[in-house]
């Protein structure tokens, strides 16, 4: 079960020549968007499997998420050339499902249940509880890459809350105490 949350940044760039589809005005040669031979080898791949299928954008997109862990802005635009569709479709696509990442993320991504049971039953002393054992911000990932930390709808456990999912794994009726113990034994099999 994968959610997440894509960070806004600006308007694609529809059609526009030396334009990402990010709005960032960076074109695909730029160096911002280098991408490594094992990247470009994963989206080509993605691309070949799945461009001929009705339907072949999120199979591509989530076959790059997968992958990689995230879908940069150079498989954005190769995607779009591929597929003959505005480089703003797919990142609207990318950025309207929180599946998609945008930029590279944890190892463990961590995700703080927001749903009203989890804010009643003390969500945001959880939330401080990460903050400070982890060092950063909610959106942000810990300078070692071992953490993200995220928001997220909800994730259907109410009867336990609070609760947090990290990566596919699910913990409820949390307290700083036992969030701290949590982040233990993911920092010792790191």
């Amino acid at each position: 079960m994968e959610t997440r949350k894509a960070p806004s940044t600006g308007a694609p760039a529809e059609g526009a020549s030396g334009s990402c589809c990010c709005g960032s005005g960076v074109g695909a040669g730029d160096a911002a968007h280098k991408t490594s031979d094992a990247t470009t080898a994963t989206i080509e791949r993605a691309i070949e499997r799945h461009k001929s299928r009705k339907g072949a954008l999120l199979p591509i997109l989530s076959e790059i998420q997968n992958e990689l862990g995230w879908v940069p802005e150079s498989a954005m635009v190769r995607i779009a050339e591929a597929l003959d569709i505005p480089a703003s479709k797919v990142y609207g696509t990318v950025t309207f499902y929180t599946l998609y990442a945008t930029r590279p993320k944890g190892k463990n991504v961590i995700r703080v249940c927001e749903s009203a049971p989890c804010h009643v039953e003390g969500a945001s002393e959880i939330v401080d509880a990460l903050e400070r054992a982890l060092g950063v911000k909610m959106g942000e990932t810990t300078p070692d890459g071992l953490f993200s930390l995220e928001f997220t709808s909800c994730i259907g456990v109410c009867g336990v809350a609070p609760a947090i999912m990290i990566n596919d794994h699910v913990y409820g009726n949390l307290t700083p105490d036992t969030v701290r113990q949590i982040l233990a034994t993911y920092r010792a099999t790191a």
